[in-house]
């Protein structure tokens, strides 16, 4: 077994992720759907299940890691799918905005929700999607824009959540991802 790698079992098919230190002493495993089609497909089609008869009408997902899930469980279930924006453009009229703090990158980002999207969400019943959820941040920003947005937000999915978090136990997910902190004594 390699220490640098943590495999996981997702709709039968394996991944190793590689370990990654955010900080001195703290691991995550780092899961990167990016272009990997068949790991983002099985895991879609797990996740539109566990989703289905929840009455959803919109998914909602924050770029850039998870837009392929988002895209396929939106192709699975049949719904639109809006992303929120890490930068604003020009194009995207009068957005509405919520900053987070990424685990990954330990900074804080600001997530807009294009204002053309506002009426797609405006009074409808959203399924929030991520590819991880570690600290709840960014699911936490997203949360914060969908009500700024008049959309009710009645499921939250992942293909892992990550850490000890209490509330986990709400999201609908395939699996979870310890977190590795060495022993500072």
């Amino acid at each position: 077994m390699d220490e640098n790698f943590h495999t996981v079992e997702v709709a039968g098919i394996k991944r190793d992720l590689p370990l990654m230190e955010i900080k001195p002493g703290v691991k995550i495993a780092i899961l990167n759907i990016l272009g990997d089609y068949e790991f983002v497909n099985l895991a879609s089609a797990e996740l539109a299940q566990e989703l289905s008869g929840r009455d959803i009408q919109v998914l909602v997902t924050a770029e850039a890691k998870s837009i392929p899930l988002a895209h396929a469980i939106s192709t699975e279930m049949r719904l639109p799918y809006v992303v929120l924006r890490k930068t604003h453009k020009p194009y995207m009229g009068d957005a509405l905005q919520s900053e987070t703090l990424s685990i990954t990158t330990g900074q804080p980002q600001t997530l807009f929700l294009d204002e053309k999207d506002r009426k797609l969400v405006e009074g409808k019943r959203i399924a929030i999607i991520d590819d991880v959820i570690s600290t709840g941040s960014t699911l936490q920003g997203m949360r914060l824009i969908m009500d700024k947005a008049g959309a009710n937000v009645v499921a939250e999915a992942a293909i892992f959540t990550e850490g000890d978090r209490a509330q986990w136990y709400d999201i609908v997910a395939l699996g979870h991802l310890p977190v590795w902190v060495e022993d500072q004594s």
